[in-house]
């Protein structure tokens, strides 16, 4: 029987965003429902779809080779895992999420000392308390199973919750007092898993490709032709961006200019490249870009 890496891909609201990331990477994710297993185009790799809330704990304990999941749940898990790479992505943006201390508008709580005593609804419970203790804080902690934001003042006198925009908070009339950590996505691998030649390099080449993927992510190659006398004016536009390649054809007078750019400036560089003196300009998309 062959070596198998056992995957945890993160089950909710970063679950499509996974699958999207791993197809662009190369890897085709499919999602069965009712099925924890999602189906994978390798033969070496097993998926178990997992919520990231718990991934950092079955990646520890050797139940998962490795897997995707915030560092917001390392921390609150106090996990001892081995962290391949940061994957800023998340359902919203490619900011990273946000634990913040929220109360009511016209709550009386503007500091973390005023929390002395009150009570505090939230999902991170662990990292709550750390956050408390380290201003000197006493408050009550309680675990909020969900729709945190909507607690205060009858429930809680604050709540810690996770945002990406603000605009759940502010919907609920709550203000942000205090930020207490800033979470992007992380690939983490069980210790034992990562000494394995095997395993490491299974994960390494699955990492790879991954941020390979995210780097091409919002960039786009432009090529053209450009005649040699018109060449500095181009580069001089292009330059700006990024160094492009220069490739001599067969027409002496002649070379072709490669590079790669954002694709939200495409629409102004063309036209400023025609006018320079590019010709043939061809736009086409990135699936990765790997350094």
């Amino acid at each position: 029987m062959s070596a198998i890496l056992r995957l945890g891909i993160p089950a909710g609201s970063l679950q499509e965003a996974t699958g999207e990331l791993f197809r662009n990477a190369g890897y085709k994710i499919t999602y069965a429902s009712r099925s924890y297993y999602p189906a994978i185009d390798d033969p070496e790799i097993h998926c178990t779809l997992i919520r990231a809330q718990e991934m950092p704990r079955y990646v520890q304990d050797g139940s998962l080779d490795c897997g995707l999941t915030g560092y917001d749940w390392i921390l609150e898990n106090d996990a001892k895992v081995v962290e391949l790479a940061e994957l800023v992505f998340s359902k919203v943006s490619r900011r990273p999420v946000r634990w913040v201390l929220a109360v009511p508008n016209d709550s009386p709580i503007h500091a973390a000392k005023d929390l002395e005593g009150k009570r505090i609804a939230t999902e991170v419970v662990g990292l709550t308390r750390r956050w408390l203790a380290k201003h000197g804080v006493t408050a009550q902690v309680e675990f909020s199973w969900g729709a945190t934001e909507v607690k205060p003042p009858r429930l809680a006198d604050a709540i810690v919750d996770v945002t990406e925009t603000g605009s759940s908070l502010k919907a609920n009339n709550l203000r942000i007092v205090a930020e207490l950590l800033q979470s992007t996505t992380r690939f983490i691998a069980n210790e034992k898993s990562y000494a394995d030649p095997w395993k490491k390099e299974k994960m390494d080449d699955l990492v790879l490709m991954l941020q390979g993927a995210m780097a091409a992510e919002g960039k786009v190659g432009l090529m053209m032709n450009v005649n040699r006398n018109d060449l500095t004016a181009v580069l001089k536009i292009l330059q700006a961006l990024q160094n492009p390649t220069i490739s001599s054809l067969s027409d002496e007078h002649w070379v072709a200019v490669n590079t790669i750019i954002d694709e939200n400036t495409v629409r102004h560089i063309i036209p400023q490249l025609k006018q320079a003196g590019a010709r043939g300009i061809v736009e086409y998309p990135l699936n990765k870009i790997i350094d």
